[in-house]
């Protein structure tokens, strides 16, 4: 007999944290579940660790070679039994009444997929600092169905809002495969905001359960670099690609939300054009840059205050953390070759 929930656990690299994770889906109070972890070439101990669990509940899958997030997470799909799919970055955790809660409401509100809010904890911490719904500024007290439109408007890169896209829905595995639905390979990230975005423009029912019962550990990455600009890149791509399906062109609202995000995306891709070549010294560079991408600007003047505070809180107040926990949210990326 299949199980009720298949969890799947995208594993690279996290010999240091991936047993927790293990362990919180092990002990939930819901038990019939399956756990699919899926090691994507990791270079450390993650498979040794994955593979001491004598769980019979627990199957570990390794690729050979890392192929990336989204390809280790199609992996678990395909081989995922379970009546519904829960996703589990192997650096976070589930709170032990997790599935239990969200089951039980998924089933009462005939949803296709469920999600509800996370708690913020930073590495090494024993207690979050914050959660999504507390740091959106939305005042959420309960049950609320989420649609496409919503979705996408309360997640633009840069501004405050609930960034959905953070969280981590269980699904109906048969509304997944009914649709098609897979994790796009083609990109590194913001893959869970694209994933539940293509759920919606399908007709998913999706709900939000204001309690935090996912643990998203916030770690320490760095942006500076290329990197952030071939993201940047990678966030236009998939803005344009939504934009450009029917059903989409159908909905106006949903269009001019995605519209309004790829113009974010383009004036913030402008704007470390220019703050990269400043950040390695290439003055020229940058001037040459700047008067490109006149977007600088007026994503200068937006930031202006917040650079500044961060700025006094890092040197005169001795906060070391500040930059750590003011990560932008639809950038961050984690446990992710």
């Amino acid at each position: 007999m299949n199980p009720k929930v298949s969890v799947i656990i995208p594993a690279y690299n996290t010999e240091a944290y991936i047993a927790k994770a293990i362990e919180s889906v092990l002990e939930q109070t819901f038990t019939d579940i399956e756990v699919i972890i899926v090691d994507d070439g990791s270079s450390d101990q993650t498979v040794e660790v994955a593979k001491s669990f004598t769980d019979q509940r627990l199957k570990v899958i390794v690729n050979q070679q890392n192929l990336g997030v989204s390809a280790a997470r199609n992996r678990a799909l395909r081989a995922a039994q379970g009546e519904w799919v829960a996703v589990l970055d192997s650096d976070d955790w589930y709170a032990p009444e997790r599935l239990e809660k969200l089951i039980l409401v998924a089933e009462e509100k005939n949803a296709d997929m469920i999600a509800d809010d996370l708690y913020f904890i930073k590495d090494g911490a024993t207690s979050p600092w914050s959660t999504l719904i507390q740091e959106s500024g939305e005042h959420i007290d309960k049950i609320i169905q989420i649609d496409s439109v919503y979705f996408v408007e309360t997640d633009v890169y840069g501004q405050a809002g609930l960034h959905l896209g953070l969280s981590k829905p269980i699904f109906k595995r048969d509304f997944l495969f009914k649709h098609g639905i897979m994790y796009d390979e083609t990109i590194s990230i913001a893959e869970d905001f694209c994933f539940a975005l293509q759920c919606l423009i399908n007709g998913a029912r999706f709900f939000l359960v204001p309690k935090p019962y996912y643990f998203y550990r916030s770690r320490p990455i760095s942006l500076v670099g290329q990197n952030i600009l071939s993201r940047l890149n990678q966030c236009c791509i998939s803005t344009t690609s939504f934009m450009q399906q029917e059903v989409v062109k159908k909905n106006s609202d949903l269009t001019y939300a995605l519209s309004y995000n790829l113009a974010v995306f383009k004036k913030y891709l402008a704007y470390f054009q220019v703050v990269l070549p400043i950040k390695q010294g290439k003055w020229l560079t940058a001037l040459r840059e700047m008067r490109k991408n006149q977007s600088f600007f007026s994503v200068l003047i937006y930031r202006f205050k917040n650079i500044i505070e961060r700025r006094i809180q890092y040197y005169l107040m001795g906060n070391k953390s500040v930059f750590h926990m003011s990560y932008n949210l639809r950038i961050k990326r984690k446990n992710i070759n």
